[in-house]
């Protein structure tokens, strides 16, 4: 691969009517940064923030023409800084990857060696990108529970955006972790899926609403994972069980919120941000471990779709539409 002066990307392009374009082309190890690893990728995986960069959102990405992909799995070509060996497997999510600094959806990237760890011995690479971005998210996000002092007997954990991929993964692994999970999505049509994932209760998301301008509701819940940020995690907040706690990782409705104290001072409740792009090295080599050992999922296989670089640009069209489904890995190698 070192030899090899060209691959296949995803490249998006800002055209002169300011829209943009999606495509699969050529490009040249030139088009590359100059970095000390350079690592050819296998597999790379689909999240909400590839989305927007692949829409020209210039929050997430600023310089075009541009390849996303937030994580990748591959194999290294090179190391400069001498952390790595040829050969050796390892996995990137985080940091620029995919936002100014060409991403996982091309076959060949070059970054900073301290971007990137080693594969765990017990994960394939195609299985670390069924977790990807989203489920090492979803992984983080438990984590932050169990810092706090969640454990199973509380209580419910409630989990917006469940078919999407932080929500699917988040229901899978806190079955497997012994809690209780209510699931709420917009698709009723995917309700068989999120109770074979391990949701004990599915509703509508909307139902997260009822609360209104309320300061405070019923109590419901003993924590939660929400991906929907808005109106819903305001909701979310107001019925959660005393000493309860949300984490907070996700804005796909909205990322403003407005509401009282009051559920904060009088049921001592906790808001929980959850950082995955640039939280440090050690903290990323300890959740892949993690989802390596005791958070790995049985039959990790079921819970990914793998489609082709060629078709990602429908699938990301997906994110915009309501109609992702668990989580999409991207077979780049054989693009």
């Amino acid at each position: 691969m070192s030899q090899i002066d060209t691959f296949t990307a995803l490249l998006v392009e800002e055209q002169k009517d300011n829209t943009f374009s999606k495509r699969i082309v050529q490009r040249h190890i030139s088009d590359l940064p100059e970095n000390d690893l350079q690592i050819e990728v296998h597999y790379s995986s689909l999240n909400f923030k590839d989305a927007m960069s692949a829409s020209g959102n210039k929050r997430i990405s600023q310089h075009f023409p541009h390849t996303p992909g937030i994580d990748a799995a591959g194999t290294v070509i090179s190391d400069k800084s001498g952390t790595f060996s040829a050969g050796d497997e390892v996995l990137v999510f985080g940091y620029d990857l995919g936002m100014n600094t060409p991403g996982g959806l091309g076959q060949v990237i070059s970054i900073p060696a301290d971007w990137a760890v080693a594969c765990p011995s017990t994960l394939s690479l195609k299985e670390a990108m069924t977790y990807g971005t989203g489920g090492i998210t979803a992984a983080l996000c438990i984590q932050k529970l169990e810092k706090m002092g969640a454990k199973p007997s509380d209580g419910p954990v409630a989990v917006t955006g469940a078919t999407g991929g932080v929500g699917s993964i988040s229901i899978a692994l806190l079955k497997q972790l012994g809690y209780d999970v209510v699931a709420f999505s917009g698709k009723p049509e995917q309700s068989d899926k999120l109770t074979a994932l391990g949701a004990s209760e599915i509703l509508h998301r909307d139902t997260i609403l009822e609360v209104k301008d309320a300061p405070a509701g019923k109590t419901k819940w003993a924590h939660a994972i929400d991906t929907l940020g808005g109106d819903y995690l305001t909701g979310l907040l107001k019925q959660l069980k005393p000493g309860g706690g949300v984490a907070s990782v996700g804005l796909a409705a909205s990322p403003e919120i407005a509401m009282s104290v009051i559920p904060f001072i009088t049921r001592g409740i906790s808001l929980l941000g959850v950082d995955s792009v640039y939280i440090p090295l050690a903290d990323k080599q300890h959740i892949w471990q993690r989802v390596a050992t005791d958070m790995k999922l049985p039959n990790l296989d079921s819970y990914q779709q793998e489609i082709s670089l060629s078709e990602s640009p429908e699938y990301l069209d997906k994110f915009f539409k309501g109609q992702v489904v668990g989580r999409y890995v991207v077979n780049v190698k054989d693009a």
